[in-house]
């Protein structure tokens, strides 16, 4: 069972989006803020090579020289699932045998980064996370709703709530 970025970030956001995802259910294609972020990260850092995609389990929004990841965020708002995300990608590179020093968040909009990195204590809580995440990809019905402010701007709202 492959265990994608997107799934560390939507446990970190919502439990049910994250089985619904995993379900083929995406109604991400009609969010406009999703748009927004694709069209942020193909206008951010236009010298980089971008989308490094891993064993179709990871999409690398840069790297530096195989040494620093670069994570691309509109905004700071699900900041915590941004850093477990990129804490993922580096666990899984690492785990490859590169080699990588941290991980940088970068907020373009806000003209802000972050450097991000994965301690053993932290390594373990990331175990943890994926051995949850395969716990709730295979049950049969979703998590219950959360009922959070940013649930009404998510692309999943409709099938939570009407």
């Amino acid at each position: 069972m492959k265990i994608t970025g997107i799934m560390i970030n939507y446990y970190f956001i919502c439990k049910r989006k994250l089985w619904y995802f995993s379900k083929d259910i995406n109604m991400e294609h009609n969010s406009e803020l999703v748009e927004m972020g694709k069209l942020i990260d193909e206008n951010s850092y236009d010298r980089e090579k971008k989308s490094i995609l891993i064993d179709e389990m990871i999409n690398i929004d840069f790297l530096k020289d195989w040494k620093i990841i670069h994570e691309v965020k509109k905004s700071r708002k699900l900041d915590e699932a941004g850093k477990w995300q990129l804490k993922y990608y580096i666990w899984i590179l690492r785990s490859k045998g590169v080699d990588i020093e941290k991980g940088i968040l970068d907020y373009p909009l806000l003209r802000k980064r972050e450097e991000i990195f994965l301690d053993e204590n932290e390594e373990r809580e990331l175990l943890e996370v994926i051995g949850n995440v395969k716990y709730i990809l295979g049950m049969n019905l979703p998590p219950g709703v959360i009922n959070k402010a940013f649930c009404k701007k998510c692309a999943y709202y409709e099938l939570c709530y009407i």
